[in-house]
């Protein structure tokens, strides 16, 4: 999500809605930098080990504001543990908090699109995630964005074709929301739900199905039995702070 996936592609590299926030923080802090240490599908005990670690050296003693969202990807997966994952997931923030960081996190929305075991299995593991992200939300000095205050973003609309990643709209909204948050300028049409959408015709959305199917389940599930992950080989966009200014 804070790579950007998804969304408008610049310099090679996904905008998202982190540079999104990026470009207004800009524009009323002289000398901002700015890092984006996100990589597609790591996991969380990835994130704590190799990304914290990359960001911490650079916080200590300086104004610094972290965005920290990660887990889903372990939530995802068909072996994923709770009791292993979300201790880990609190061992990351104490981490940003004990360096000295204004440290943002997210609650996930949690109810999908249609029914069956597969939308049943996704809300409990993601109710239970949220749980603990609040839990933790309550003992450390972090702000909590609560995706229960917008769940009409999990409207397809709003997402790319890969049912998981927000498109341009989403990241432009979830941007919008977290300044709001922050207390900076905002577009208030992020908060405006789309009317119902169309019904679409059968047939076409059997075909997209298919489709969706051969372009990004199977794939997700060779990766799986292979042991590998969509962020193998990729580096960080930003893994060293840079000067910063709004597009």
């Amino acid at each position: 999500m804070t790579e950007g996936m998804s969304d408008e592609v610049i310099n090679g590299n996904y905008r998202g809605w982190a540079d999104r926030v990026a470009d207004e923080l800009a524009k009323s802090n002289p000398g901002f930098t700015y890092m984006n240490l996100a990589i597609r599908g790591k996991l969380l005990k990835q994130v704590v080990d190799d990304q914290i670690p990359a960001a911490v050296k650079y916080i200590e003693g300086k104004q610094t504001l972290v965005s920290f969202h990660a887990g889903a990807n372990d939530v995802l997966r068909p072996n994923y543990q709770a009791e292993l994952s979300l201790p880990q997931y609190e061992e990351g923030i104490r981490q940003l908090t004990d360096a000295g960081a204004t440290v943002i996190i997210f609650t996930v929305i949690d109810k999908v699109e249609g029914k069956g075991k597969t939308a049943t299995l996704w809300h409990q593991r993601f109710s239970n995630f949220n749980e603990n992200v609040r839990k933790v939300a309550a003992r450390y000095p972090v702000i909590l964005f609560e995706a229960k205050d917008a769940e009409f973003l999990n409207d397809r609309r709003f997402l790319a074709f890969d049912r998981l990643h927000m498109n341009s709209e989403g990241h432009r909204r979830l941007a919008n929301a977290v300044l709001q948050g922050l207390g900076y300028e905002f577009d208030p049409s992020w908060k405006v739900a789309p009317a119902a959408a169309k019904k679409q015709n059968k047939v076409v959305r059997v075909a997209t199905n298919i489709v969706w199917v051969a372009t990004f389940l199977i794939p997700w599930i060779w990766r799986r039995i292979r042991g590998k992950s969509s962020g193998d080989g990729r580096i960080a966009k930003y893994s060293k702070p840079v000067k910063w200014s709004s597009r």
